[in-house]
């Protein structure tokens, strides 16, 4: 495995505006290569799709390498891939269309540990049908989500069951395969929030065991599309469509109006600069995706242990969250200063951070809010150990 740091910040010329980015949360910053790839397909003629002439073929192409890209990052057939301006308003299509044939007293399943934008869908998608939302709940010292409580949480009235793949708030991953062996023995539809995981792990949608997984290219340094990936295509025929073509077939039937197409173009290209992560990848664009996350992966674990244990040892800052299984993110507090302090005095020291006031999602459950907050740290691909010796070493002044 050939993890080159050094090269890889090469590929981001927005580093040169001297700050330190622990903004992960916010999506990673853009690769030139996908910068490029937006501008010089703004620039082509692109018409819609459909038409015999080279700009309407131009249409057709981008889509269909778009959804191909977006296939081999999750294993997947690209007749199952659906996209669209951003992954929660994707999510709303789905919770819309599958609430249509709930009835009152149908249940769906959510978990503390997700983020609002997988959560709020269903909270509007059981209001609707008059269905009821059960809540798993995390485990408070660790942060970690036990997979045995879905055992009792699913029954012959649950429809479906939305879950993080990884926490962007405190970097918990579930035990994704297991809460879905539970979904499965009721027939519930499983829906995998898997934003925060795709640009730290090889994903699989079959491994995994999903019938939907959920996704946003921002998150890897892409542009702002969002993608729905089905592990069954036949699936998406099942649903109420909701495109305005009445004789649309497959994905295209969960989109509606007509795509941009050069943010597309930069989807292709984001895919491409993950699958060329470890430049010693070879093989097919999925081989070299599983080996390039895998050396992300080994070097984020790396990192992120790191950072953990030199902020533990400061006696005034506390991590929140020690999960065994996670993404390269953690979230802290500092003894007698509220978040939003923090995160203005890292930010005048050229550090970028936010800070969560803690009145909702994970920290709501944790009941931060109550002591000021928390300050979120989301690591990226370009992220060395010089910044995390800076980061340690201007939380250790602040006392």
């Amino acid at each position: 495995m050939a993890f080159d740091v050094a090269r890889i910040r090469g590929l981001f010329p927005a580093l040169g505006d001297g700050w330190i980015h622990f903004d992960g949360a916010a999506g990673m910053l853009v690769p030139e290569q996908v910068a490029s790839a937006v501008s010089t397909a703004m620039r082509a003629p692109v018409s819609g799709p459909g038409g015999a002439f080279p700009a309407s073929q131009r249409a057709e192409t981008i889509v269909t390498a778009a959804r191909r890209a977006v296939a081999d990052l999750a294993g997947a057939d690209p007749a199952g891939v659906v996209l669209g301006p951003s992954a929660s308003v994707l999510l709303r299509r789905l919770g819309d269309a599958l609430s249509e044939r709930w009835t009152l007293g149908d249940e769906v399943v959510v978990s503390r540990l997700d983020e609002q934008a997988n959560l709020a869908p269903w909270k509007r998608a059981t209001k609707r049908a008059g269905a009821v939302l059960r809540w798993s709940e995390i485990d408070i010292e660790t942060c970690e989500l036990p997979a045995w409580q879905y055992e009792n949480l699913v029954s012959a009235r649950t429809k479906a069951v939305a879950i993080t793949a990884a926490s962007g708030s405190v970097g918990t991953r579930p035990d994704v395969p297991t809460i879905v062996e539970f979904a499965k023995r009721v027939g519930a539809l499983v829906v995998v929030d898997a934003t925060y995981a795709a640009p730290f792990v090889p994903l699989d949608i079959a491994e995994l065991g999903a019938d939907v997984m959920v996704l946003s290219a921002q998150s890897w340094g892409g542009p702002s599309i969002g993608a729905l990936v089905f592990r069954d295509p036949e699936l998406l025929e099942r649903l109420p469509s909701v495109s305005l073509d009445p004789g649309a077939r497959g994905p295209s039937r969960m989109e509606l109006g007509p795509h941009a197409y050069p943010l597309l173009a930069g989807v292709v290209a984001s895919v491409d600069y993950l699958a060329g992560l470890d430049d010693a990848a070879t093989g097919s664009r999925r081989e070299r995706l599983v080996t390039s996350l895998g050396s992300a992966k080994s070097y984020h674990a790396g990192l992120l242990a790191q950072l953990s244990t030199e902020l533990r040892s400061l006696r005034h800052v506390m991590v929140i969250g020690d999960a065994m299984r996670r993404i390269p993110a953690l979230a802290f507090t500092i003894a007698g200063k509220k978040a939003p302090e923090v995160a203005d005095y890292l930010a005048s020291q050229g550090l970028c951070a936010f800070a969560d006031d803690g009145s909702s999602g994970v920290f709501a459950s944790l009941g931060v809010g109550e002591v000021g907050g928390a300050v979120r740290i989301g690591l990226a691909h370009y992220s060395n150990v010089f910044e995390i010796n800076q980061l340690v070493r201007v939380l250790e002044e602040l006392r």
